[in-house]
C-alpha cells in the first residue's frame, strides 16, 4: 500500500526542511492535535494518537538536503514514512511525503483512511512551517 501526500511548497531552503526533519523531537511540532504521547529517544521517537495504538518510528535513511526517511520499529508492521526534498529557490522547497507499506489487503483496507488523514495533517503542518 502507497500512499503520496500532497506536493507542497515550504518557505524554507531544502537544507532548512531537511535539518529539520533530521531532528526528530520536530516532528512533534508536525503531529495531529489528538497526540495524547510523544518521546524521541536516540534515532527514534514514539508517538500515539487518541484511539490508536502508539507506533515507534526509527531513522532509516537520509539523503543530504533531498530525503529522509523514517521506518517502523516493529517488523510486525513493515512501512516507511519518506519525505521527498526538493529546493525550489534559496528560501523555498517542495516537499512531499510518502508512506509505503506491505501490508495484507484487510489491514491495508482498514488502515487507508485513517494513515492517508495522518499525512494530510503531517504535510499541512509542514507548509506552515
Amino acid at each position: 500500500m502507497n500512499i503520496e501526500g500532497n506536493s507542497i511548497t515550504v518557505k524554507k531552503s531544502q537544507q532548512e526542511i531537511y535539518e529539520f526533519l533530521t531532528q526528530l523531537e520536530n516532528f512533534k511540532q508536525l503531529m495531529p492535535e489528538n497526540t495524547e504521547k510523544f518521546e524521541v529517544d536516540g534515532e527514534s521517537f514514539i508517538f500515539g494518537l487518541k484511539g490508536m495504538p502508539e507506533i515507534r518510528l526509527v531513522m532509516k535513511e537520509k539523503t543530504e538536503f533531498s530525503n529522509v526517511t523514517l521506518g517502523a520499529a516493529s517488523s510486525k508492521l513493515p512501512f516507511t514514512l519518506a519525505a521527498d526534498i526538493n529546493g525550489v529557490s534559496d528560501n523555498e522547497s517542495n516537499v512531499q511525503l510518502k508512506f509505503e507499506s506491505s501490508f495484507n489487503p484487510m489491514m491495508a483496507m482498514m488502515v487507508k483512511k485513517p494513515l492517508t488523514s495522518f499525512i494530510n495533517t503531517l504535510t499541512d503542518n509542514l507548509e506552515k512551517l
